[in-house]
């Protein structure tokens, strides 16, 4: 382990994974600098999360001179690597780190990590649940820890994490395009256009993403997904083993996960394992059947029980935000999938379902191309209600209504408040109301979870 006592350390960030930074730093002796855009009045819940550490902070803006004797600066997630502070100080030669990062560095225990462009918190849960389910099953000391981008920080429990436990890790690629450490068992679901006003090209995201694969070493695993063309690309940069997933039978004597006559099968060289039949899946959509190949087939890569998978499989309901159903109020379902970010996430959504939707679209725009989506919304949609900034956006990409075509209305809202009333209005018996909106929450939510809660809550008093 690192000894970063006397160490200067700036954390840019204030929430989650900076506080959660702040507590390692101090604890081992670091000198920690808080610097956060905003002013000191309006950081009352991080300041209070953090009054009892020994740091300093940089309020209303990152300024350049408490880089002066700096040794690391610790990035949060939300942070862009092009902002004047940090590239003030890569001119210095100082270090660049995150949270994650660090825990991979000082973490004791195996660690499966998953990132992709949609899926990833789902199935980070869903292997999650199946390695508590084997240690359970085992009645030893043997504990999961689930975490990254999904739920806490796992820096914070690196002190009570024991050697024979597994650690899940959801990894996005904001953390992921500075790290130069990878997990032992790591997972690329699917690569798909997202984040592209972050990265700046789709060659760029490819390789944040690319980099959970790159620094194994010859005995870890890496875990593919065999219908994603760019996912399944990567194969030349795997260092030890492959373990993919995909719906179709493997050739040869590959390893990985498939379907076979309604069953979800496990082949691992010439040996073939009939895991569980896919009726047991709960989970919605074929986005959630490759989602749940892939955990089992991390889960075969961190050799959990299969009797454990099983029965994480048949119980597993899903994750918050994340085509949750929420109520059914006059026979109409209201579903909740906040998540869907991208637009790529509200098609897998739409596809889904062959009741009768009314789609909730809009917030910011991530720069994203919105034809793909406009072409479905016009084929399988009854009515569109379009929210937020990105609402002109999206109802020039779907065009003007033409004759034949399945969608019967658009109405422009200005906010999800609007839209919720207006849904109310326009839903019918044996509807589904569903916000999957395609593009961020940050033009009226602190995030996607925010904008959830807010939707859970309205149709909850319905």
């Amino acid at each position: 382990m690192k000894n970063y006592s006397g160490k200067k350390v700036i954390i840019i960030g204030a929430a989650r994974q900076g506080q959660a930074l702040a507590r390692f730093f101090t604890k081992r002796g670091a000198n920690v600098v808080v610097t956060d855009n905003r002013e000191k009045a309006q950081l009352t819940e991080e300041l209070k999360a953090l009054e009892s550490l020994p740091l300093t902070f940089d309020f209303g803006g990152h300024h350049a001179d408490i880089l002066d004797g700096a040794d690391l600066v610790c990035v949060s997630g939300g942070v862009p690597l092009t902002i004047p502070f940090i590239q003030e100080a890569l001119i210095h030669h100082i270090p660049l780190t995150n949270d994650s990062q660090i825990f991979l560095e000082e973490c004791s225990c195996t660690v499966a990590g998953i990132t992709g462009s949609a899926g990833k918190s789902t199935t980070t849960a869903l292997v999650g649940a199946m390695a508590e389910t084997t240690f359970a099953m085992k009645s030893n000391r043997q504990k999961a820890w689930v975490g990254g981008n999904i739920g806490n920080p796992l820096i914070d429990h690196l002190d009570e994490i024991q050697e024979d436990d597994l650690a899940i890790m959801e990894l996005s690629s904001f953390q992921l395009e500075l790290m130069k450490r990878s997990p032992q068992i790591a997972a690329v679901l699917n690569i798909t256009p997202n984040h592209l006003d972050r990265h700046g090209s789709m060659a760029a995201y490819i390789d944040a993403k690319s980099r959970i694969i790159w620094y194994q070493h010859a005995d870890d695993i890496a875990v593919l997904n065999r219908d994603d063309g760019v996912s399944w690309e990567l194969q030349p940069d795997i260092k030890g083993d492959l373990i993919s997933f995909g719906l179709n039978k493997l050739e040869g004597r590959s390893n990985g996960t498939y379907l076979d006559q309604d069953w979800v099968w496990l082949q691992i060289g010439k040996e073939k394992l009939k895991m569980f039949p896919v009726e047991w899946i709960q989970l919605r959509g074929k986005h959630n059947l490759y989602n749940v190949l892939a955990a089992s087939a991390i889960a075969a890569a961190a050799t959990l029980a299969l009797p454990a998978i099983q029965t994480a499989v048949e119980e597993f309901e899903g994750v918050p935000h994340r085509m949750e159903f929420v109520r059914e109020v006059n026979n109409v379902q209201w579903i909740n999938d906040s998540i869907a970010t991208a637009p790529e996430r509200t098609i897998a959504a739409i596809e889904s379902f062959k009741e009768p939707l009314i789609l909730l679209l809009g917030g910011r725009d991530k720069n994203l191309p919105w034809d793909r989506l406009a072409a479905l919304v016009r084929s399988k949609v009854e009515r569109a209600i379009l929210f937020g900034e990105a609402a002109d956006l999206i109802n020039e990409a779907i065009g003007p209504r033409k004759p034949g075509q399945h969608l019967k209305s658009v109405v422009v809202v200005k906010d999800l408040a609007e839209a919720l009333k207006t849904a109310q209005i326009q839903a019918q018996e044996g509807d589904v109301v569903l916000l999957s909106p395609g593009a961020t929450s940050y033009d009226a939510f602190k995030d996607f979870e925010e904008r959830g809660q807010f939707f859970r809550e309205w149709v909850n008093k319905l």
